[in-house]
């Protein structure tokens, strides 16, 4: 009977011994996918790569990419203009407020000092459209480089970068 207990000992270890197995693996695949799920993760947001140094070269990349970018030039604002559109009714017209980005701040007495002959100029410009020329967009930055081009003769210290439209409405 001994030998019947020891038996019966052991058969009962093998079958705990089964039922802890399956509960082992089930728990060692849902340890793999927590891993993985996490691993995904820091991938993804990009935590892995600050770890392994690639967080740097990152950094430096925007940095080069920023230095890159031209500095906006100083901005001169202008009083709105309005003026009649070149229209064979003449019913049209043109609400346009202007900023001018200028090379350097220097310029800001040589444009104060110049502003009628700059508003004139851009007046007269203006005024030479018709609503088909300045309705799209590429008729905009037409109009947008004619009139940086004809700023441009009046001024000696520097340029006009770029011309800014705050508000351009027709009608």
């Amino acid at each position: 009977m001994a030998e019947e207990a020891k038996k019966g000992e052991e058969v009962q270890e093998e079958q705990a011994a089964k039922k802890g197995l399956p509960m082992k693996l089930i728990i060692l695949v849902l340890l793999v996918f927590i891993m993985a799920g996490g691993g995904f993760f820091a991938w993804k947001s990009g935590m892995l790569n600050k770890f392994l140094g690639g967080g740097e070269k990152e950094a430096a990349a925007k940095k080069t990419e920023e230095s890159a970018k031209p500095d906006i030039g100083p901005i001169y604002p202008m009083e709105v203009f309005i003026v009649n559109l070149m229209d064979p009714m003449g019913k049209r017209y043109l609400k346009a407020k202007i900023e001018l980005e200028l090379s350097e701040e220097e310029m800001r007495p040589e444009v104060d000092k110049r502003l009628p002959q700059l508003r004139d100029a851009i007046l007269t410009l203006l005024s030479s459209k018709s609503f088909k020329d300045i309705n799209d967009l590429s008729g905009k930055y037409q109009l947008r480089a004619e009139i940086m081009a004809t700023l441009n003769r009046y001024l000696k210290t520097g340029k006009i970068k770029n011309v800014y439209f705050t508000e351009f409405i027709v009608q």
